[in-house]
């Protein structure tokens, strides 16, 4: 393992083996942090002369030179004389740290307080305790006076103090709001400024029976917000304020809804036999609402998914199976399953419960075995997907049943990609799913709408329409509590300043979304992906490949680029000549498109014609754009460069 770093308190790095690293001087630790803050980028030898001096000295680009080069000596002390430094590298006119995602304790704390807003309350809470830990001082401590630190100072501190702040709202979700008052008094004595933080202690000591009290925090808040800021609460405290006067019902809901939820699980352990078949259906509805939750939420319901089905299979009732199978309709947005061995043994089961069904059996349940087969065959070439998609879309268009109709309609989509150019046949799946799903109060087939026409309408270059879809998907998931989406919405906001032209801050945009990705619970769609969007956005801007990445799955169509800006061209065709088809998924596009600019470059003429014939059907769309998470540009270019 290499060096470490920390920058939440003094700047210091910690070896291997956790002990500490000499830096030597403060001129040295603060090249490390502003390397730091760079996140990877390089920063000209000339700007790192002008930050750590008011009044550069002579000699002082030598200094950072020297600097540079005992930063090197202490942090890689086993590489060879000679040999090119792999952490602090000299780029171009500068230097880069190249640090990985969890060496810098600040980028650890940003991604683990992400993490936790998609996490259950116990969870979140743990999360966020193991995230301020982090903390040994303010942060970039030696250096607060520093005008290069100040942003990442100022963006740092907010953020703990939002962590603290949700740390108690989880507190209080799971009922135990006497443990939140103690640390919110210090919060807001600390920082009297924060209306939120407020809310929260007022809101606690109502929960603990402590009403004198909340309206007493209140009037304090308005005392010192008034005196020290000149400006009146805002409408959550004043409306807080009112409720708390009223004993509004709804002030202890959540504290309700947890007794509530801890109630009901109990009687219904008591009232329901061990071994009842009911169990299984409950457990599956369960499952269901768990995978929406995102990270560990996600990854449990997969795994007792399975365990759930082949249990009612060992019961030997097809129907019941088919019950099971079809109760979890949590709609899926990529392409790429995220189990793929997991996927294929739901569809043999989905399968085996289909020819099992007696002839009487309701024809629901079979049009939701085999949407369960379409979704779950999806990324793979086996015709029974699309045709288990046909088949059960007659069905539900049949049937008045709005739900098993959603449900079918994300099966299609998925299947929705035999050939290039489908995407607006993709955006009339996403406009019918959300018209019927907003008519019929099915929240998350809405959201699936309007996440499928983000991909649809980016693919058509329509980025108002999809700029719309993004904020109603994000409008309905703060709403309802369905973390993942922003994981989608957040990746799209990359590609956007991708495609506008902006390549550095979509690259900041794009490595900041992948952290959204960390302990999602969806390795289908995180594996690989970042190193493909950011060569995609290389491509699109002429720049030459990255040099490295865990490609993943992509790795076929990354490595004829990678080899060829390494000036290997031989082996550059060697490479190309392996690659297989793409699968026929949202990525389809863009995957034939790097394998065209490849073919170009070594002459491989086959495989331009090939790659002529299938993009030919999308020259009207924007490759990769219709994943909603990275582009290439219009097919129209790569048609018109195979054409030349």
């Amino acid at each position: 393992m290499g060096a470490v770093f920390g920058v939440l308190g003094p700047v210091t790095a910690w070896d291997g083996a956790g002990n500490a690293i000499a830096l030597k001087g403060p001129r040295h630790r603060e090249v490390l942090a502003r390397l730091i803050i760079a996140r990877g980028r390089v920063v000209p030898v000339g700007l790192l002369v002008d930050d750590l001096w008011d009044d550069p000295p002579p000699g002082a680009v030598g200094a950072v030179r020297t600097f540079v080069a005992a930063l090197r000596r202490a942090l890689e002390p086993d590489r060879p004389p000679r040999a090119p430094s792999r952490l602090l590298v000299t780029e171009g006119p500068g230097y880069a740290l190249r640090a990985g995602p969890d060496a810098v304790d600040a980028w650890l704390f940003e991604r683990e307080v992400a993490t936790a807003a998609t996490l259950p309350p116990e969870d979140g809470l743990a999360r966020l305790a193991e995230a301020l830990g982090r903390w040994r001082g303010p942060a970039y401590a030696e250096f607060a006076d520093q005008p290069w630190a100040r942003a990442d100072r100022s963006r740092l501190a907010e953020l703990r103090l939002h962590a603290v702040e949700r740390q108690a709202e989880f507190r209080l979700a799971l009922g135990r709001a006497a443990e939140a008052v103690p640390e919110l008094d210090a919060h807001v004595a600390e920082h009297p400024w924060r209306e939120d933080a407020w809310r929260l202690l007022a809101l606690a000591l109502y929960r603990t029976g402590r009403q004198g009290d909340a309206l007493a925090v209140l009037r304090r808040a308005r005392t010192l917000l008034v005196e020290r800021l000149g400006m009146d609460p805002g409408a959550p405290l004043r409306r807080l304020e009112t409720d708390i006067l009223n004993q509004a019902p709804h002030l202890d809901a959540e504290g309700v809804a947890a007794r509530v939820w801890a109630q009901t699980a109990a009687v219904y352990d008591r009232a329901v036999p061990s071994g009842a078949r009911a169990r299984l259906e409950s457990t599956v509805g369960l499952l269901r609402n768990l995978a929406v939750t995102g990270g560990t939420g996600l990854e449990a319901a997969r795994e007792h998914r399975l365990a759930a089905v082949t249990a009612a299979e060992e019961l030997g009732d097809p129907e019941l199976t088919a019950r099971v199978i079809g109760a979890y309709d949590v709609p899926a947005i990529w392409t790429r399953s995220d189990d793929p061995r997991q996927a294929a043994r739901i569809v043999a089961a989905a399968e085996r419960a289909l020819a099992g069904l007696p002839p009487g059996a309701p024809e629901s349940a079979r049009a939701r075995l085999l949407a369960t087969i379409a979704l779950e065959s999806r990324g793979t070439r086996a015709v029974r997907g699309p045709e288990a998609a046909r088949r059960a879309e007659e069905i539900a268009r049949r049937l008045d049943d709005p739900a098993l109709l959603a449900f079918v309609l994300n099966g299609v989509f998925m299947q929705s990609f035999e050939r290039a150019g489908l995407a607006a046949r993709r955006d009339g799946i996403g406009a019918e799913l959300v018209a019927l799903s907003a008519r019929h109060g099915l929240t998350a087939f809405e959201v699936l709408g309007h996440l499928i026409r983000i991909q649809a309408r980016g693919a058509l270059g329509d980025f108002a329409a999809a700029d719309r879809h993004a904020s109603a998907a994000d409008r309905l998931a703060e709403r309802h509590e369905l973390p993942l989406v922003g994981v989608f919405t957040r990746w799209y906001g990359a590609l956007r300043l991708a495609e506008t032209g902006r390549a550095s801050e979509a690259e900041a945009a794009y490595r900041d979304a992948a952290e959204l990705l960390d302990g999602a619970g969806m390795p289908g769609v995180k594996h690989g992906l970042l190193p493909l969007a950011l060569l995609c956005l290389r491509v699109r801007h002429d720049l030459p490949a990255p040099a490295d990445g865990d490609w993943g799955p992509y790795e076929p169509w990354a490595r004829p680029l990678v080899l060829l800006a390494q000036d290997r061209p031989a082996e550059a065709a060697g490479a190309l000549r392996d690659v297989p088809e793409p699968p026929r998924d949202l990525l389809f596009e863009a995957l034939w498109c790097l394998t065209a600019r490849a073919a170009i470059a070594v002459g491989d003429t086959e495989t331009m014609r090939r790659a002529r014939h299938e993009l030919a059907p999308a020259a009207g769309e924007l490759a990769g754009a219709g994943s909603g998470l990275l582009t290439l540009g219009p097919v129209s270019d790569y048609l018109a460069a195979l054409d030349a």
